[in-house]
């Protein structure tokens, strides 16, 4: 039981994060007129379910913290389309969990094998999330769809997810340090107020900004 309410607080919280990146990075970046989707997921989508999967191994987490992080998402109403945006999130952890069906903390432990597995995550899950995007959200807000209009659109996805591919090279190798961790020996006492002081002060954040 304790397991099972450890897991949900770190989707909470994993998720949380992975939002208020979402919600307010992802705002600055696009101010900069930097490739926004591309370092969001490369960094912080694939490095943050990248991270939980390593720390908690269980699998499944990762939709939730999608689930999270969409929904916090809907709580921002600026910056880019609200209803892209969420949808793409939710695609990148589902596409995340079909990856990471296979792969346990041995083989990540393993530079090459984090590295490539990195690249193929995060490029994976860029190109997922763009087009599920282009095909649901016509179809959510004006019931319509049109193949053109995806196949006009490829070509520029799978060119741009080159750069979450090379930020996912590098980060994952990084988050895979955490697998020397072991978070069941982290005290409830510190571990539960951590958690939820966090994940509430990131949504305070998002729902007031």
């Amino acid at each position: 039981m304790n397991k099972i309410i450890r897991v949900a607080t770190g989707i909470l919280l994993f998720g949380s994060i992975w939002g208020f990146s979402e919600c307010i990075v992802g705002d600055y970046l696009r101010s900069a007129n930097l490739p926004a989707g591309a370092i969001l997921t490369g960094i912080f989508a694939v490095g943050l379910m990248g991270a939980s999967r390593i720390l908690y191994r269980q699998p499944g987490m990762q939709l939730g913290m999608g689930t999270i992080a969409a929904f916090m998402r809907a709580f921002n109403p600026f910056g880019a389309c609200i209803l892209c945006a969420s949808i793409a999130i939710f695609a990148e952890a589902v596409v995340f969990e079909l990856i990471w069906l296979r792969l346990s903390n041995d083989i990540i432990r393993k530079p090459h094998i984090s590295a490539s597995a990195g690249i193929t995550t995060a490029y994976t899950c860029f190109v997922v999330g763009c087009v599920v995007t282009q095909v649901l959200t016509p179809l959510v807000a004006t019931s319509r769809f049109y193949v053109e209009n995806l196949l006009a659109f490829l070509p520029q996805t799978l060119s741009r997810a080159l750069i979450p591919a090379l930020l996912g090279s590098v980060v994952l190798p990084v988050a895979s340090i955490l697998t020397r961790v072991d978070i069941s020996r982290i005290r409830s006492s510190l571990y539960y107020p951590a958690t939820l002081a966090i994940s509430a002060l990131l949504w305070l954040v998002v729902v007031l900004a």
